[in-house]
């Protein structure tokens, strides 16, 4: 296959196995100008695929940074309640949302973080009922990445543009399993990582034990929580895959039940801006010390962003020789990086993670143990020296990783 016809097949992998369109549904497509020509052909296959509305939403990163350098500085409290009401609405009517990312990882470098913090924060608010949706798996929605100059430039610094545009597309096609087949490859992978929940379901451990070099950390998990991996399903039934390309396996830590310190092993784009060599102290499910070599305080900020972001939201397991860890790259956006290494989010759990989820009140999720925040920002953490044991009610130990991968 020539570049063309790979493009075209990770375009209908997208729609057909990222968000599975189907006949008469609407869909959201949120994208960068850069992008334009990857949406133009999501847009195509989404008709094909019966769709009844292919909304486009465009965003322009140079006017965001523009925005954040120069607006009177009352902008960032604010967000426009009909942005809000669109997304829920087109929620609330059973569409599906498609974000296609190409970002600059060092678009904001410059801009005052306080500013991109408050406006993480009020924006936050306002999506609050929409991202319920995504987190409960009420909607269908996935993510997919395209190259952008900057992006490719930033992977791979030491050739030209067009080389790096080149290698990040080889990159990103590898990664997403485009082969003659993808949509048969991907139900494949499906499959083995569907094998793994089954295998930690059964468990039904009570606490993770995280061990490395570094690493010092034990994970508490609610009662009745639920592994999770590469589709999801959606209130009709129909299968979704939220993130392309995917290797992990995720479930629920218990907000008050998290303790010891946990390092990064790659660095996190947040907002725009890079946070690198960090590290993080818990105390009963809340970060109590953090430090940064780089970043530290936009890190600040997502962890002050409200009364969750200071605790955990997901657990996710990915082994070190993934295919994307095994390409030795640092992609610089949490899609792909998060894909190479075991990985922790701060801030919203997803309800889909534990029975009966999408029907808990607030005071439920927090008794069951079930974290609640605006924000959810995973952070790397895997190494090939982690190791991972799972202690169930018993007391009884069963090695999940080591040495970085897969025990079992």
């Amino acid at each position: 296959m020539n570049l063309n016809e790979r493009i075209d097949k990770l375009a209908k992998l997208a729609i057909k196995v990222g968000v599975n369109i189907q006949p008469g549904e609407t869909l959201l497509i949120r994208a960068d100008v850069n992008a334009a020509d990857f949406t133009r052909r999501c847009v195509c296959e989404a008709y094909k695929a019966g769709a009844k509305h292919v909304h486009v939403e465009y965003s322009d990163e140079i006017i965001n940074r523009e925005k954040y350098l120069n607006a009177p500085d009352e902008v960032f409290d604010e967000y426009p309640q009909w942005q809000a009401d669109k997304y829920t609405q087109i929620a609330k009517d059973g569409g599906a949302f498609l974000s296609i990312t190409s970002g600059d990882p060092d678009l904001m470098d410059g801009v005052d973080p306080n500013r991109i913090g408050r406006f993480q924060k009020v924006s936050g608010q306002y999506l609050k009922e929409w991202r319920s949706y995504t987190l409960s798996d009420k909607v269908k929605w996935s993510i997919v990445a395209v190259p952008s100059v900057k992006w490719a430039k930033k992977v791979y610094p030491g050739v030209s543009e067009d080389i790096a545009l080149e290698k990040l597309w080889d990159s990103i096609l590898y990664c997403s399993r485009v082969t003659e087949d993808p949509i048969l490859e991907w139900e494949k992978h499906n499959k083995a990582l569907k094998s793994k929940t089954a295998k930690l379901n059964d468990m039904k451990f009570k606490e993770l034990r995280y061990k490395s070099s570094k690493t010092n950390l034990v994970i508490g998990l609610p009662d009745n929580h639920i592994w999770l991996s590469g589709s999801s399903k959606d209130p009709n039934n129909i299968d979704f895959n939220p993130n392309i390309p995917t290797e992990e396996v995720f479930g629920m830590p218990h907000k008050y039940k998290v303790d010891g310190v946990v390092y990064s092993t790659k660095p996190l784009v947040y907002a725009g801006s890079l946070i690198n060599n960090f590290w993080m102290k818990f105390e009963n499910g809340k970060i109590v010390d953090f430090d940064a070599e780089l970043g530290k305080e936009n890190l600040k900020l997502l962890i002050e962003t409200d009364d969750g972001s200071c605790r955990l939201g997901e657990v996710a397991l990915v082994p070190y020789n993934s295919p994307i860890s095994l390409t030795d790259t640092v992609f610089y956006t949490t899609l792909f990086d998060e894909n190479a290494s075991c990985h922790l989010a701060i801030g919203a759990a997803y309800t889909s993670c534990i029975e009966n989820g999408a029907d808990l009140t607030e005071d439920e999720k927090n008794d069951i143990g079930v974290n609640t925040s605006i924000t959810h920002v995973d952070f790397m953490i895997g190494d090939k020296d982690l190791d991972i044991v799972g202690v169930k009610e018993n007391g009884e130990e069963f090695q999940i990783f080591k040495d970085g991968n897969w025990a079992f």
